[in-house]
């Protein structure tokens, strides 16, 4: 167990080097990127398994990995509760993705699951990370398989959406990246470990300027508004399985951003910059859900509805309480399985149809029966049902942000639980019910073994998590109280400043010894 972590991140990238030898045998190249995905989830099984319901981060590797003069960098990774969902969510959805293209896309195959396998590898990377330069390192590497898999498979506008999508991540990356270097230059030599800029002494403004490069960057990510337009866009013209992941898993760095880096590190400015955060996530919510509500494109309804959706989870996270946080956390799990689904369901009838205009459907429900149950219950799930895994993040992050400096926000943000159901329940009901008027959607073929095969672990987690998120919550909490003492205590000094203490080393016998181990507080 003690490399664990890497054997599951570098396991794609094993199936990457083994698809660049093989021959340009479609079913084959599908079949052995679906075997690898499928290696690397069970492998993960074994996390769950073994991890222990404690703050530590655990399964840890510290290898040094680059040292030139004073600047050193180590492959240093670990999880703890906060981090361990997100690696499981993603080695869960991989799986399910990469079946997701047997049919769908037929032209250029090797190159298309070598994207998706280094794209998991860099997934991976990131959440595992506890080294920042490391962490940059992966969350760079992620942009570049996500800019092919849209610009080059996906629809007619796909360049437009790549480039996009790029520009706006990396102009957030590079003020990160500034930010990270500062940090390391204020910390003095050694190397990026994230727990030597804990407590650094940074004084108000200097937390202001390097709390707002990191939550640009993980804004972006979110999308929070309003730098949300790249999103609609970029899932539009994805192909299925892309949409798929960056739903389910590309957005979730942003908000794990915050949760791992901004917050912990700026407390001070986190306080400070919390009304404004609730504020452009309660904006984001109404005006999101709005604007999804008047969409005649059922996969851009989609997308919209992932803006409102984050956006609850931003409100969850800064409440800064145990019950917002564990809600924040679970909303990012159930986000990624309920509108995963949505978009695989989106690419089941586009590529029956080959169009995605609501008018253009109707009456469905009578001649794909299975589908329209399917589609039943993830509607219900996106919009929070009781008894589906929608509900329980839903009310933990009202009753945390209730409960918060963040009551007046939350009271409008929950505005968004009865605009979800009013645009998903509307677009449920064109889509699927009234009369077979199109004679096109008169011969469309009920779903497939393989079809259901996808959707069906995404309904047992529905159900699962909905029914009883005890074991998911029990796993984070003891990480969550950890981050909220964090978020909220005043920067300090880290150590008690090594000179002061060689200074009372060598002080003469009999003179008065100062106390030691304490630190200082920051003026």
């Amino acid at each position: 167990m003690d490399y664990i972590l890497s054997l599951i991140t570098f396991i794609p990238l094993a199936g990457v080097l083994l698809l660049l030898v093989m021959p340009r045998n479609n079913a084959l190249l599908r079949g052995v990127a679906l075997a690898v995905s499928l290696i690397t989830f069970i492998a993960s099984i074994s996390l769950i398994c073994e991890f222990k319901s404690i703050a530590d981060y655990q399964f840890v590797e510290n290898i040094p990995w680059i040292a030139a003069g004073s600047f050193r960098m180590n492959y240093h990774v670990g999880i703890d509760g906060i981090s361990l969902w997100l690696v499981i969510l993603t080695t869960f959805i991989m799986p399910i993705a990469i079946l997701s293209t047997w049919t769908a896309v037929e032209e250029k195959v090797k190159e298309y699951m070598i994207c998706l396998l280094l794209l998991q590898v860099g997934m991976l990377g990131a959440f595992i990370s506890l080294d920042l330069f490391l962490f940059y390192i992966f969350w760079e590497l992620m942009l570049i398989p996500m800019y092919f898999i849209i610009g080059i498979w996906g629809g007619k506008n796909r360049i437009y959406a790549a480039v996009k999508f790029f520009i706006y991540t990396m102009v957030g990356s590079l003020l990160m990246l500034v930010a990270i270097m500062y940090l390391y230059f204020k910390a003095g030599a050694g190397d990026f470990d994230i727990s030597r800029f804990y407590g650094l002494g940074l004084d108000p403004g200097t937390q202001t300027w390097l709390f707002l490069a990191f939550a640009l960057a993980f804004a972006i990510k979110v999308p929070m508004f309003p730098f949300h337009t790249w999103l609609p866009d970029a899932h539009t013209e994805a192909p299925t399985a892309g949409s798929v992941i960056l739903a389910a898993v590309l957005l979730k760095m942003g908000t794990y951003g915050f949760v791992r880096f901004a917050m912990p590190l700026f407390p001070d400015a986190t306080a400070r910059f919390t009304p404004l955060i609730a504020t452009l996530s309660v904006i984001g919510i109404v005006y999101a859900s709005l604007v999804a509500m008047m969409q005649e494109d059922v996969k851009k309804l989609v997308a919209y509805s992932s803006v409102a959706h984050l956006g609850f989870v931003m409100i969850g996270l800064f409440a800064l309480n145990q019950q917002g946080i564990a809600g924040g956390m679970l909303q990012m799990i159930n986000h990624g399985i309920s509108t995963g689904a949505l978009f695989l369901i989106v690419g089941f009838i586009y590529e029956r149809r080959h169009t995605r205009l609501i008018s253009d459907f109707g009456g469905l429900s009578k001649q794909m029966p299975i589908f329209a149950t399917i589609f039943m219950i993830v509607t219900f799930s996106s919009v929070g049902l009781p008894g589906t895994n929608g509900f329980v993040g839903e009310f933990l992050v009202l009753l945390g942000g209730f409960e918060s400096k963040l009551r007046l926000w939350t009271i409008l943000a929950s505005s968004g639980v009865i605009l979800s159901a009013v645009y998903m329940l509307w677009m449920f009901q064109r889509v699927m019910f009234g009369e077979l008027s199109n004679p096109k959607n008169q011969v469309l073929k009920d779903l497939n073994g393989r079809e259901i095969a996808i959707m069906t672990p995404l309904i047992i987690m529905i159900f699962v998590m909905g029914i009883y998120p005890k074991p998911f919550i029990d796993k984070m909490t003891p990480s969550i109280e950890k981050l909220i003492v964090q978020s909220k205590q005043k920067q300090v000094a880290s150590v008690v400043l090594p000179p002061m203490n060689m200074a009372i080393q060598e002080m003469p016998a009999g003179h008065p010894a100062l106390p030691t181990g304490h630190p200082v507080e920051a003026k």
